[in-house]
């Protein structure tokens, strides 16, 4: 095979020569004349958001008698269970508890992030889902940096198993005095325990490091998958481990069909079995609501189970919607999952999952992602694990196999609530069967009452910009609350990633086009009840909130970033919200002013982006800092 047909940098063909080996390469050569059903996937996807918009149309389920495209599988028996899934591995029928977090820290040695992966290996936790995608920083080459580190732990490397070793004795010492006991008896033992799970990025996202000989993009999800399976099935399958990807954004079957022949290539370039790779779906967008039966048919028999988030899953209602005035979002607080159509969607998920296939078998819903960690003042953490005891008790309840947590301290804290409950999942529970009427379509866009304030305001453009600012510093997972918190250890720091950042400019977006009232007098703005967020209001909000935040310690506002990453995100969030059009991704706008320092060509790619896709909806998803092999 030749590698000519596509372009890698020079710095990662420098640099990580072990990663891109000429096998690796021939691979990615091999998967890039797929990359144009991917293309045109996204292609279609902008067409139907501007349709909507254009024609003030909601989202409805598919008709029966269509066929999922991509497949020879009619909607109706897909619904029905009319196609034969696969058995749950034994590896994934215990997912109690599965944490998330990236296996690479910015600008870090090797034996710095592999110190991600020992944490996670050694927490305890049932499964570990290794993200390439929302919470791993896109810096430089931290994409690479992830799949290096997984690479060396997963080949149980010398230097992992050191540096885990080391690991273990820290993780004892916090757990003997916040838990009062030892949580790593046997480390080597313990790094057996958890199942390894590695989420790539999106369908809507180019890969910084490769792209196609003509210089347009390559689909990072084609990258990050077949580089982890290609370095990793091995070594997986010699310890009898599944080879599993957590699978995000995904909005149509088609999508998933997609997905399913990705991974049938790869699987057979690499030699493995059909269906040898296992998938879970996030299901983070709202129109996957609408065809959750079908994306089970269309990734059969590799599909595992479903995930509920919530940051993604909200901004993607919101976006969807972002031409009905009638639908605003209330104060992101109060968008919990037991709100409105988030209330439907988890039920959809759930009676979705326990719809047996032709072979009887009902899939995994994994639930929801716990950010509270127990940092901050006695107060303080104990209302927050009391906050998240509540909340894992409830899915469980609700049916719910397991849930996420954001750091490791909370494996031990939550995983109780499923222990207790003894049985290894949820499968097959009974729930009413699922159906398709116009009643169950209003739910999934369906308000609560529920209070729309200044303080919420603050709080969105607060967070919204302190991400873009992690994001730009290289830390797509950061510990995060709103300024008026800062020095207040009551109020605890949450694990926030990109879809944080997502939804909230989102709804400030919103609350902006929609002239949405307040449900809140407030006396220092003057604003009443009724008032709205005007542009004026909302600019001196946002100066406000940059105020406190050029002010605050390095320990919450990095002082470094004060003169150089800060500007450019308060720059992006001013410009998004703003627009009269609604960006569909705040990420598109981050990612094309990573490594900037510059405040003059950050307003230059700024303006590229916005106006590209104002002009006729074309989203600037390529590296414009990409250099091109051998240049």
């Amino acid at each position: 095979m030749h590698v000519s047909a596509l372009q890698f940098s020079t710095t990662a063909l420098r640099d990580y020569a072990d990663m891109l080996t000429p096998d690796a390469r021939a691979l990615l050569t091999a998967l890039a004349p797929l990359d144009a059903g991917r293309q045109s996937l996204m292609a279609h996807r902008t067409a139907r958001r501007l349709a909507r918009a254009r024609t003030q149309t909601r989202l409805d389920f598919l008709p029966d008698a269509a066929v999922i495209a991509g497949t020879g599988i009619t909607v109706a028996d897909a619904r029905a269970g009319r196609f034969e899934g696969g058995a749950i591995p034994a590896d994934l029928k215990r997912q109690w508890i599965q944490g998330t977090g990236p296996a690479a820290r910015p600008r870090s040695t090797l034996a710095q992030s592999l110190r991600n992966v020992a944490y996670a290996l050694l927490s305890g936790a049932d499964g570990w889902m290794f993200d390439g995608e929302d919470a791993l920083g896109q810096l430089d080459t931290m994409s690479l940096d992830n799949q290096r580190s997984l690479r060396c732990a997963l080949h149980r490397e010398p230097l992992f198993l050191e540096v885990a070793t080391r690991v273990a004795a820290e993780m004892n010492q916090w757990a003997t005095g916040f838990l009062g006991r030892a949580i790593v008896d046997d480390a080597a033992a313990q790094l057996q325990h958890t199942t390894v799970i590695f989420r790539a990025r999106g369908l809507h996202l180019d890969d910084r490091h490769v792209c196609h000989a003509d210089g347009t993009g390559l689909g990072a999800s084609l990258v990050d998958a077949a580089l982890y399976v290609w370095h990793n099935h091995a070594a997986l399958r010699s310890r009898g481990a599944s080879i599993v990807l957590y699978l995000p954004k995904i909005q149509t079957a088609e999508d998933a069909a997609y997905w399913n022949r990705l991974l049938s290539h790869i699987e057979q370039h690499v030699g493995l079995p059909p269906a040898t790779i296992r998938t879970y779906v996030l299901v983070e967008q709202i129109e996957a609501c609408f065809q959750l039966m079908e994306i089970r048919a269309a990734l059969s028999p590799r599909f595992v189970g479903f995930n509920t988030g919530r940051w993604d899953y909200i901004n993607s209602v919101s976006d969807a919607l972002a031409w009905d005035a009638a639908f605003v979002n209330p104060n992101i607080d109060a968008v919990t999952m037991t709100y409105g159509y988030m209330r439907a969607y988890e039920d959809r998920v759930r009676r979705a999952v326990n719809t047996p296939d032709a072979l009887g078998q009902c899939a995994l819903w994994q639930g929801g992602m716990e950010p509270n960690i127990p940092v901050g003042s006695a107060a303080g953490v104990e209302a927050g694990m009391a906050r998240a005891l509540a909340g894992a008790a409830r899915e469980q309840r609700e049916g719910a196999s397991g849930k996420w947590v954001a750091h490791w301290k909370m494996v031990h804290i939550v995983r109780p609530v499923w222990a207790r409950a003894g049985a290894d999942n949820q499968l097959g529970r009974a729930f009413a069967p699922l159906d398709y009427t116009p009643a169950a379509a209003a739910a999934l866009t369906a308000h609560d009452s529920a209070p729309r304030t200044v303080r919420g305001a603050r709080d969105l453009i607060s967070v919204a910009v302190q991400y873009g600012n992690a994001f730009l510093q290289g830390m797509q997972a950061a510990a995060l609350k709103p300024a008026d918190f800062f020095g207040n250890d009551d109020v605890l720091y949450l694990m926030e990633d990109m879809a944080t950042g997502e939804i909230r400019v989102s709804i400030l977006w919103e609350w902006l086009h929609k002239q949405a009232p307040f449900t809140e007098a407030d006396p220092a703005t003057g604003v009443q009840v009724g008032d709205v967020l005007t542009p004026a209001l909302f600019n001196r909000l946002l100066e406000e909130e940059m105020t406190k935040l050029h002010a605050a310690s390095s320990r919450d506002v990095h002082d470094t970033s004060k003169r150089t990453t800060l500007p450019i995100a308060e720059a992006i969030v001013r410009r998004y919200v703003g627009e009269p059009v609604k960006m569909p991704w705040y990420i598109d706008l981050l990612n094309a002013t990573l490594g900037v320092t510059d405040g003059g060509e950050a307003h230059r790619r700024i303006a590229l982006v916005v106006e590209a896709f104002e002009a006729d909806g074309t989203r600037v998803t390529r590296n414009l800092d990409f250099e091109r092999a051998g240049v």
